[in-house]
């Protein structure tokens, strides 16, 4: 992982991220991880029975970020299942070294039973005695022991890092910064509206973020793409006037009327009070859709409130 300190480009500060921040992440994580509880056992294909968990040796597993070989007994749509050395748990998909993105769900699970009866080399990335969960990541393993406590002793707030991304989900991404995962929230990713973070990064993808907190207790790192460029805000008014006319983009169809992205990622709205409709459509919707070039005119601008006002010139 390269670390490189910056200045931001931007005015605004970097905002203090508590951990209500990573309130929609446990929510849809739960789920998944759920599955690496002890009664996942018996939802899985291949179980090989319960252990009695040595807490204190996975704990110690986890803070000396240690290396462990363990064998894949089983496996749900989530990930593997694995024992050994008197622990017992589960390693998500994304954690996973060898398997491709974009895969539907029969290969998904062909590739996860797979890996049954193997040992892999693990490290402890999730501990939690009072859910009795705890999760590893082959990922991780591979940056080495003691790998994470390096990272999280360098890394500081306004850190310019670098790392590739390992899962893409509803609020955000996940990148591996070398035996850290970092996050880079939904709401960090762009200037503009950001309907689905796939938009932005996919999985593989190599990736350069801004540190925006790190917290070792929670072995969490808040990142943003976002606050490596300008904030197009800031600079609105002096760029754009009513009365210009500007390619842009459909970003979604409401039913009084439509946004649209200009080139900096700045999206305003196009009311429908300006979109003539042809005879034969009787719906936006028929007319305007998503991904949609259009061109538009500056009506009026409100950096201060961030709402841009457009008025629809011509459809592509």
């Amino acid at each position: 992982m390269v670390v490189k300190r910056m200045e931001l480009h931007q005015q605004e500060e970097i905002p203090e991220i508590d951990e209500g921040w990573w309130a929609s992440i446990l929510a849809d994580e739960g789920e998944t991880l759920s599955e690496a509880n002890a009664g996942t056992a018996a939802q899985s294909e291949g179980s090989a029975g319960l252990v009695t968990v040595d807490w204190q040796l996975a704990r110690q597993l986890y803070e000396n970020d240690e290396i462990v070989v363990m064998k894949v007994y089983g496996s749900n749509r989530g990930g593997l299942l694995v024992t050994g050395n008197g622990i017992q748990g589960f390693v998500p998909i994304s954690h996973l070294v060898n398997v491709p993105s974009g895969l539907d769900e029969e290969q998904r699970r062909a590739r996860l039973a797979s890996y049954i009866g193997q040992n892999l080399n693990l490290k402890v990335i999730e501990c939690e005695p009072v859910q009795e969960r705890i999760v590893l990541s082959e990922r991780a393993a591979l940056a080495g022991e003691g790998k994470r406590k390096q990272l999280f002793n360098s890394l500081k707030t306004g850190d310019l890092v670098e790392g590739v991304v390992t899962n893409v989900t509803e609020f955000g991404v996940f990148v591996d910064l070398g035996g850290v995962e970092g996050l880079i929230h939904v709401s960090e990713l762009s200037w503009g509206r950001v309907q689905h973070p796939n938009e932005v990064l996919q999985v593989g993808k190599d990736v350069r973020a801004l540190v925006l907190q790190v917290n070792e207790e929670s072995a969490r790192v808040a990142l943003s793409l976002k606050r490596l460029y300008e904030n197009p805000w800031e600079t609105v008014v002096n760029r754009y006037h009513p009365g210009d006319i500007l390619p842009a983009t459909i970003t979604k169809v409401v039913g009084f009327g439509a946004f649209a992205r200009l080139a900096e990622g700045i999206e305003g709205l196009i009311h429908i009070s300006s979109i003539p409709l042809p005879s034969d459509c009787k719906t936006i919707e028929q007319y305007l859709s998503q991904g949609q070039p259009v061109q538009v005119e500056i009506l009026h601008i409100d950096a201060e409130r961030r709402r841009l006002g457009l008025g629809l010139v011509n459809v592509e």
